[in-house]
């Protein structure tokens, strides 16, 4: 089974990386970009595991080690 955790700083969390991005695009022209924050994007493949028991799995992942709860927010998407 195929799975993708998408990871984000949650609202109100300075986003230092997704800022100097901004403005290194308002430096070549993309103005009318006004926010812009980044993330990460984790792939995933569980073997001998599927549906709802591998989304509680990767749950269980992201809380232990894939994310920081404190500062960041995920949403796992099953692919297969």
């Amino acid at each position: 089974m195929k799975a993708r955790v998408l990871v984000r700083l949650k609202p109100g969390i300075l986003d230092v990386q997704g800022a100097s991005v901004q403005r290194a695009l308002h430096g070549l022209g993309f103005g009318e970009v006004q926010e812009l924050r980044v993330g990460k994007v984790l792939e995933l493949e569980l073997d001998g595991v599927g549906g709802e028991a591998a989304r509680r799995r990767i749950e269980e992942m992201c809380a232990r080690l894939l994310t920081n709860p404190v500062i960041e927010d995920y949403t796992v998407e099953v692919l297969a």
